[in-house]
């Protein structure tokens, strides 16, 4: 019985998205096919690292940082060329990313528009212009701080990261109607 509503805690927002999310979408954009309701298909966190060079204990530090807010191992990226002015060099380690998808992606949405964005400090909402035109929405992080996994002790630097909803959306106004259902906080104007 104990799993049963482990289970029940932890798809929460997934049956609240079926249950209700996707009914209201398509009372507001006439959907004829299920199918075609928009849903979020994966969330991309992407930490871009440049004290990496002149540290390595940064590079794992800031990983790990990662892993915890994600709950999920993140690939480190490297650059694919040379750039002087950056001092940059091919095949350099310049960040960290993950990829979430399923369960996990469901987990950190919630997490997300929950718990860390209402810690930010002066928090009037995200940004309504943050489309790309395709549906898909970015947002920054200036601080790892803001989720609840992230001591403050044991934070070395403050470091801002990227978050990226892709969405199976064909315009900007029913990926922001969808986000706005499952709970993103966009600011009043």
């Amino acid at each position: 019985m104990a799993e049963k509503t482990n289970d029940v805690q932890r798809n929460w927002l997934q049956a609240y998205y079926k249950e209700t999310v996707v009914p209201a979408l398509i009372k507001e954009f006439n959907y004829t096919n299920i199918n075609q309701v928009p849903k979020i298909e994966k969330i991309v966190l992407n930490m871009g690292l440049g004290d990496v060079r002149d540290n390595a204990k940064s590079l794992q530090l800031a990983v790990d940082e990662l892993k915890l807010i994600a709950g999920q191992k993140p690939i480190v990226t490297k650059a694919k060329k040379s750039v002087a002015n950056f001092k940059v060099r091919e095949g350099q380690n310049v960040g960290a990313k993950v990829t979430l998808r399923g369960q996990r992606m469901y987990d950190f949405f919630a997490k997300l528009t929950c718990i860390a964005l209402p810690r930010v400090r002066d928090f009037k909402g995200v940004s309504r212009k943050s489309f790309d035109g395709r549906g898909n929405y970015a947002l920054g992080v200036k601080e790892q701080l803001i989720f609840p996994e992230i001591s403050y002790d044991q934070v070395e630097k403050i470091r801002g990261f990227d978050i990226c909803v892709v969405t199976t959306a064909n315009t900007d106004e029913e990926a922001r109607e969808l986000l706005k259902l499952m709970g993103m906080p966009f600011a009043k104007n």
